[in-house]
Parts: C-alpha cells; sequence; structure tokens
C-alpha cells in the first residue's frame, strides 16, 4: 500500500476533465463535477473542462490538443468506456499513447469488483502516457469516478506518494520513485573535473 513520504512537498498538477456523453450537459454532469471537485480538493488545477459526444475523433481531436499544452500534465476522461456500439472512449485515446499504463485499467477493476462484482469486466478503463500527458479513462458513473480518484489518482498523482507516484513522470525536475534513483557512482577523490 502507497503512503505519504514526509519530507516530500506536494506539487500541484494542471488537469482537465473530460466528460464523454450524448446527453449531458454541464447542468447534468455528475461525475465531471465529482472529478473537478477531488482534484481541487486535494491541490490540484483545474485548467480545463469539456464535454463531447460519443464520438472517436471528436474525443481524440478535444484530447490531441490538451496534450500539446505546457500547463495540462493530467487528462481525466469519463464515459465511453463500455460495451455498446456508442462507446469509444478507449479507441479514441489508445492511438495517443505513446506508452499505456495497463495496471491502471487493472487496478480500476479490481477495486469496483466488490461494489459490482463481475460486471466490472465490462469496464474498458484504460490510462497511458501522451506526450509527457498523464490520460486516464473511467465509466461515466459518479461512483465509477469515485473509485478511480480515491482508489488510484489521489495517491497517484501526489509527489509526496511512496514508493512511487506518476508526477516525475510528468514533471521531470520531481524525484523518480524510492529506490529507483540512478546510483551514486564514487567519486574517488578526483572530483567533477577528471
Amino acid at each position: 500500500m502507497s503512503h505519504v513520504h514526509a519530507n516530500a512537498r506536494f506539487v500541484p498538477l494542471g488537469i482537465a476533465v473530460l466528460t464523454v456523453s450524448d446527453t449531458r450537459g454541464f447542468d447534468r454532469d455528475g461525475s465531471g463535477d465529482l472529478l473537478s471537485e477531488c482534484l481541487s480538493e486535494a491541490g490540484h488545477v483545474l485548467v480545463d473542462r469539456r464535454i463531447v459526444p460519443d464520438d472517436i475523433y471528436r474525443i481524440r481531436a478535444v484530447v490531441s490538443k490538451w496534450v500539446a499544452r505546457d500547463d495540462v500534465q493530467v487528462i481525466l476522461v469519463n464515459g465511453g468506456t463500455g460495451f455498446t456500439v456508442r462507446d469509444t472512449t478507449p479507441e479514441a485515446l489508445t492511438p495517443l499513447f505513446d506508452r499505456a499504463i495497463d495496471g491502471y485499467g487493472e487496478l480500476f477493476r479490481q477495486l469496483s469488483y466488490d461494489s459490482i462484482g463481475t460486471s466490472t469486466v465490462q469496464s474498458r478503463a484504460v490510462g497511458g502516457v501522451a506526450n509527457r500527458t498523464l490520460v486516464f479513462a473511467m465509466p461515466g458513473s459518479s461512483k465509477a469516478c469515485a473509485t478511480a480518484w480515491d482508489g488510484i489518482l489521489a495517491s497517484q498523482l501526489d509527489a509526496r506518494t511512496r514508493p512511487c507516484n506518476f508526477v516525475a513522470m510528468v514533471m521531470p525536475e520531481q524525484q523518480a520513485c524510492a529506490g529507483r534513483e540512478a546510483p551514486k557512482v564514487p567519486d574517488h577523490g578526483q572530483g567533477a573535473h577528471a
């Protein structure tokens, strides 16, 4: 289980929230509201928030623009991760990933099993890194968003979490995972200019 390291400092990240829905507007976007509140309460900055229909190219267009921005380090996408014909979020996002974060979807399904049982196999929650930007997609229910935030994202987006967190991946000046730092090379008295 992760823990917060006493000597590390919190690093606020710029986070964008995208709700994928054919029917919701901002007046009925409980999941987007929840994620926005959670990230703000944690000390991060909500940089942008949008709602788009469940369309591969519209999802990909918004996420691509955010990935190119310097002030966005994390993108949280809710909705469109099921198995209906209209659920296309994973297909929209995975071509953008430079590297997939397979453990995110695996852990999300493990956590959600406790509340929804075997129905969790129908969740296609995915995560990845695109242009040093973290992208996490989750189901569109408020309960699923709370599971993702409370069970995974809150700690992994906190630079104080040890032994590892994702902050070093998007903020290069931050320390890498504890125990994985580059080994120190002995100086042997030759100094830096030997």
